[in-house]
């Protein structure tokens, strides 16, 4: 029924059109004729033309309607009936699918740019969906392993005979495993806040020099413990014009995973140049390297290169210190070599 009103809409448009249109044209034919020729029309010869006039009308609005009607199918119909269809496919969560660009020659070039930005919609939104199910499933995951070991001490612990070593060890389990699950909670609410823009950086100048070396003397237990060697050169007195809260987990990150991969023995180095716009640090460590395949997803969330999970990490860190960076306009990349070491290298720019 509606497509039955649109048709009548559309053809009493096109008929009152070309009235219009005929109209003009004889009335200026006719005028031309008595101007010109001298002729007189007389009532019968007037009445009759006024007939065939109106049945010409009648016919060329219907052709022009039916030819309308053919385009608009060809052409806008079925391309939006195919968008349609894809929109209520994406509803029901189905994000494969895609629109397929129609001919140029059968279709209004306008719905190209639509089907384009649609299909990007649609890889977008199926990125997203991967995103969350892998981030439900990677939390899931990174919860059970400490929850696992709580419950197991918790039992273990409930023991009469238990002996006091033991009672240390297990103890000192659940304190360990306690702290490694409210830091991956805190990870996830920074990067939920950053994520979605709930942390506003506050800009103002300071002393990165003087950010980085306190930042590394958080480790000094850490390097005397397990005996890594320390190297430093840091240009003095870099200002930059950044938010110092925020940067300072970037340090503290990079920092961390270089203690964290680097055998007994091995060598940490931080190093700060100054160019006249950046200031560029790099922190460099020698040990496991990495593959270029995981290089190209260690700033993914969860994403971990050690797969056994034999290092203490929640996968976090490094898409903290990823976002961080685009937060406050910097670059960060990444060099790495399998069982020779990796260096990160951050540019930000100087106040």
């Amino acid at each position: 029924m509606k497509r039955f009103l649109r048709g009548v809409n559309h053809y009493i448009v096109f008929f009152l059109l070309v009235a219009f249109l005929v109209t003009c044209s004889i009335m200026l034919f006719t005028n031309a004729l008595i101007n010109s020729l001298g002729v007189t029309l007389t009532e019968d010869n007037l009445a009759t033309a006024a007939k065939l006039t109106l049945i010409n009308v009648l016919l060329l609005s219907l052709l022009v309607t039916s030819i309308d009607a053919i385009r608009r199918k060809l052409t806008v119909e079925r391309t939006a009936k195919r968008i349609a269809e894809a929109a209520k496919r994406i509803v029901s969560g189905d994000f494969s699918v895609r629109v397929e660009r129609p001919s140029r020659f059968s279709n209004d070039e306008s719905f190209f740019e639509i089907i384009d930005c649609f299909n990007q919609m649609a890889q977008e939104l199926a990125g997203v969906e991967t995103l969350r199910t892998d981030f439900i499933s990677n939390v899931s995951h990174e919860m059970k392993t400490p929850l696992a070991v709580i419950q197991n001490y918790g039992t273990l612990l409930q023991a009469a005979d238990l002996p006091e070593d033991k009672r240390t060890e297990y103890a000192k389990g659940i304190t360990d495993s306690s702290r490694r699950l409210a830091d991956m909670v805190t990870n996830i609410l920074k990067l939920n806040k950053l994520e979605n823009q709930q942390i506003f950086p506050h800009a103002e100048k300071y002393n990165l020099s003087g950010q980085l070396c306190e930042a590394l003397l958080q480790f000094e237990d850490v390097w005397e413990r397990e005996g890594v060697d320390i190297e430093t050169n840091i240009v003095d007195d870099v200002l930059v014009n950044a938010d110092q809260e925020l940067l300072s987990l970037v340090w503290n990150n990079l920092l961390s995973n270089a203690f964290k991969f680097t055998p007994a023995g091995g060598k940490v180095s931080l190093g700060l140049a100054a160019t006249e716009r950046h200031a560029i640090v790099r922190v460099q460590d020698t040990g496991c390297g990495m593959t270029a395949e995981t290089g190209a997803h260690i700033f993914e969330k969860f994403y971990q290169g050690d797969t056994s999970h034999a290092t203490h990490g929640n996968g976090l860190g490094l898409a903290l210190v990823k976002r961080v960076v685009d937060i406050v306009h910097g670059e960060i990349s990444v060099e790495s070599e399998l069982g020779k070491g990796t260096t990160f290298t951050v540019k930000i720019r100087r106040a």
